[in-house]
């Protein structure tokens, strides 16, 4: 995030906690068993806390990332109740405080360790990330990667993304990868191809360490950055989910103070008002909470772009999904496409309008018959037959909203 933002988990903590590798392995470690749906920056603990964290659950939100208002031990342990109460999970960041003084509880996913850290602190975060598991057996060492688009020597610490990433799993082993990347959606400057390429790495290096991995998502303006609409948020999303991820957070839930963010716009305001984007996350949040037991069960297979001048038949080569075809009043094919494989060995197929700006209502040939396909409904979490959107045409038509994904499941291969 932005430099206002770091938070480094250091001092004492170490004082009870170096442990040989050897020994560590001996741990349990942090297994993730649910879809994480967070964000950046919770609200004030205060008088009205408990009413602040209804307001969270309420808009569908299953984990809270602690640091800003829980910045003493009492305060974290009034969080971790707080989460308890309402059902959620928490990531505790207390700066400073001795592991042995930190709190613990049900609702404790783990403890923030460090905001992008650059390479050469890597060593160093494998020590916290030891220390945590040599103190707090299965909890999660919680550590937050920058974006490609950091400078390579000033902040990533090497030449390329590839290569910070890389070095940071073989360094620090986390259990959970995580990143943190804000496109910019601008008719002049259109930065969502290099969210795919970052997530693209997430994937990569999630799947050869068999680790999930979530990332930051932007939900309101600043700097260079416009308002995003509700679109775009949920093109952000369903990007993230197309390429494997278990977790979403959003950039920001209550409005950071500070320069940089003069027009304030997260979901809640620093004077307690739900903004548009609160309403607008309830929704896709109550979607992504549909979608999670199953989003869960699934390994990415493969992702597939189809861009308006690719053959959508050779751009899907691979993928569950054989062609799309058009009506000739739809804009050009602009299409995400996300393969899995569940794990009670059928396929999946994520299928995304890359617009954020136009609905989508693309002709889907899939490689299975259509009666063995079925449609995950986000707002109901069953599985259900597939429905002809526009059964007066040829073929399956799926409508898509823009940025709109859908989850279809099909058998697997040669059945």
């Amino acid at each position: 995030m932005e430099d206002l933002m770091i938070v480094v988990f250091v001092g004492v903590l170490l004082t009870t906690c170096f442990a040989a590798n050897a020994h560590n392995a001996e741990k349990p470690r942090f297994k993730q068993e649910e879809f994480a749906i967070g964000f950046w920056v919770e609200p004030p603990l205060d008088a009205l806390a408990e009413e602040r964290f209804k307001e969270i659950a309420d808009a569908h939100f299953t984990l809270v990332v602690g640091g800003f208002h829980a910045n003493t031990v009492e305060k974290a342990e009034k969080q971790l109740a707080l989460c308890e109460q309402f059902g959620m999970k928490a990531i505790v960041t207390l700066p400073g405080v001795d592991m042995n003084e930190l709190p613990d509880g049900p609702a404790c996913w783990g403890y923030g360790l460090r905001d992008e850290p650059s390479a050469g602190e890597f060593p160093r975060m494998r020590e916290l990330v030891d220390a945590v598991r040599e103190a707090r057996p299965g909890r999660l060492g919680y550590i937050n990667l920058f974006p490609s688009y950091a400078s390579p020597w000033g902040q990533l610490g090497t030449e390329t993304y590839e290569e910070y990433v890389r070095q940071f799993m073989e360094i620090v082993d986390v259990d959970v990868l995580c990143m943190d990347h804000y496109p910019i959606f601008k008719p002049d400057r259109d930065g969502r191809d290099g969210y795919c390429e970052d997530l693209d790495v997430m994937r990569r290096y999630a799947l050869q360490y068999d680790i999930p991995f979530w990332n930051f998502f932007n939900a309101m303006p600043y700097g260079p950055h416009t308002d995003p609409t509700e679109s775009q948020m949920r093109w952000q999303i369903y990007t993230s989910l197309a390429y494997g991820a278990k977790g979403v957070l959003y950039f920001c839930y209550y409005t950071p103070a500070g320069d940089e963010f003069p027009k304030g716009g997260a979901l809640i305001t620093r004077d307690d008002r739900r903004t548009s984007k609160w309403y607008a996350a309830r929704r896709l949040n109550e979607q992504l909470k549909n979608l999670g037991p199953t989003l869960m069960q699934l390994t990415s297979a493969g992702v597939y772009r189809v861009t308006p001048e690719d053959d959508p038949a050779q751009a899907l080569q691979g993928s569950p999904i054989r062609t799309l075809k058009l009506d000739a009043v739809d804009p050009p094919h602009d299409y995400l496409v996300g393969a899995f494989t569940h794990s009670d060995g059928r396929r999946a197929v994520m299928l995304v309008n890359y617009r954020f700006a136009y609905a989508a209502w693309p002709t889907v040939k899939f490689d299975a018959p259509h009666d063995d396909v079925r449609f995950l409904n986000p707002w109901t979490g069953q599985e259900e037959p597939l429905v002809d959107a526009s059964p007066a045409m040829d073929g399956l038509q799926v409508s898509l909203q823009d940025g709109e994904g859908k989850l279809f499941l099909l058998p697997p291969t040669g059945e």
